[in-house]
């Protein structure tokens, strides 16, 4: 059922106390949005939000955002209860860190959609999957797997050179969250190193 104005107006109060990233007047303008992608949802969720469906096709027109992988990892991202569903508050909460987040937020952001397992590392495999899903095969004479793989290797030589000779010393081709973090704040380039995971410039 629709929510009263008064309803509407408590949680858009609640939501702009809450938001780090938008007023009340943006805040008023996503609740709105919210409430369009709820009707177009299946009533799974008997309007408490919407699915990852209409979740991926709302980052994919508004957003630019066009990779399968990269968005069912963002939904996981937005969907902090893991309940298959997005709620208001995790929306906003969301889409802030998606078009306003800070740079730590977007290092958190972007780790979280390359560490597919959650396991808390990036994995060679992770990186090789990432790259093979958001680049393009230009030739189908080039052997892609190859040329991917050597793509991960300079990645990984990239991050490792940005701040210390000892990167990796257990030689296990993985990144831990620290090892990000640090190769990303001397060089900003490489927070989106392995695929697009943030909205496109316009």
């Amino acid at each position: 059922a629709a929510m009263s104005r008064k309803g509407v107006k408590l949680l858009v109060d609640s939501l702009t106390r809450s938001s780090k990233h938008f007023n009340k007047s943006e805040v008023e303008c996503l609740v709105n949005l919210f409430d369009t992608l709820v009707a177009k949802a299946s009533s799974d969720f008997a309007g408490v939000g919407f699915n990852r469906v209409v979740f991926r096709d709302t980052l994919h027109s508004a957003f630019g955002m066009t990779d399968d992988v990269v968005l069912d990892r963002v939904f996981t991202i937005f969907d902090r209860d893991n309940d298959g569903c997005i709620t208001v508050v995790e929306w906003v909460e969301g889409v802030g860190v998606l078009l306003r987040g800070t740079l730590d937020e977007k290092i958190k952001h972007c780790f979280q959609v390359y560490d597919l397992n959650g396991d808390g590392y990036i994995s060679r495999e992770e990186m090789f999957q990432m790259l093979k899903n958001s680049l393009l095969i230009q030739s189908a004479d080039e052997e892609p797997d190859e040329g991917i793989k050597d793509l991960v290797e300079i990645a990984l030589k990239k991050m490792a050179s940005t701040y210390c000779d000892t990167w990796d010393h257990d030689h296990d081709g993985k990144l831990s969250f620290t090892d990000f973090e640090k190769a990303v704040r001397d060089e900003n380039l490489l927070l989106e190193a392995f695929g697009p995971c943030l909205p496109d410039l316009k």
